[in-house]
């Protein structure tokens, strides 16, 4: 029996910048190491619905095609606590984000992270060599970095800039933020599968 795809949700403010950004270069990273729709899914949404229906940002769209993603098909949408029920792991722009996560679904809390927060708790996480599908590696992944934070909140540090209305140089910068997550993860979901 095939196991279910890990599913990965991003959140940011209107979902046109950041999490879009998120989203689709995890895409990315993930097809890159030989990763499928069938082992993973990626969504996003924004905490505001100001921007639903939207396309994503032409900066942020610029950023995600110039490091090798896809924005076609991309509709901004308001998060909705059924999006977060849906997630294995839920990655958010900032710590107001976690707590806006919680308060829809305070159960969410141990797979809700800060972008960065879970890149830098991931560096140090040895996954079990016999875990063989993206989503049992994915599960113990995200296990895994909460117990590391035990408990521990978020650093300012672990938080994405807003680029929103910012030179192409800003949205850049927070691109570069946002793949020194993505790229592990898919590593750490698909590079054994290679």
């Amino acid at each position: 029996m095939k196991a279910a795809p890990f599913s990965v949700l991003c959140v940011c403010m209107g979902n046109i910048c950041r999490s879009p950004m998120a989203e689709r270069l995890l895409v990315a990273d993930a097809l890159a190491l030989g990763g499928t729709a069938d082992d993973l899914y990626v969504h996003g949404a924004g905490v505001g619905g100001w921007h639903a229906g939207e396309p994503m940002d032409a900066q942020a769209a610029r950023q995600v095609v110039a490091r090798g993603g896809d924005v076609a098909g991309f509709k901004a949408r308001k998060l909705l606590a059924e999006h977060v029920d849906a997630s294995d792991l839920v990655l958010t722009a900032t710590i107001e984000q976690v707590d806006y996560v919680a308060e829809l679904r305070p159960d969410a809390s141990a797979r809700t992270f800060v972008f960065g927060e879970f890149g830098r708790l991931i560096r140090d996480v040895r996954l079990p060599g016999d875990l063989a599908d993206p989503y049992a590696r994915g599960v113990a992944l995200v296990e895994a970095a909460d117990r590391l934070r035990a408990g521990e909140p978020a650093r300012d540090s672990d938080e994405l800039d807003d680029p929103w209305g910012r030179p192409d140089s800003y949205f850049s910068r927070v691109a570069d933020e946002i793949h020194a997550t993505t790229r592990p993860l898919a590593q750490a979901l698909f590079a054994r599968q290679r």
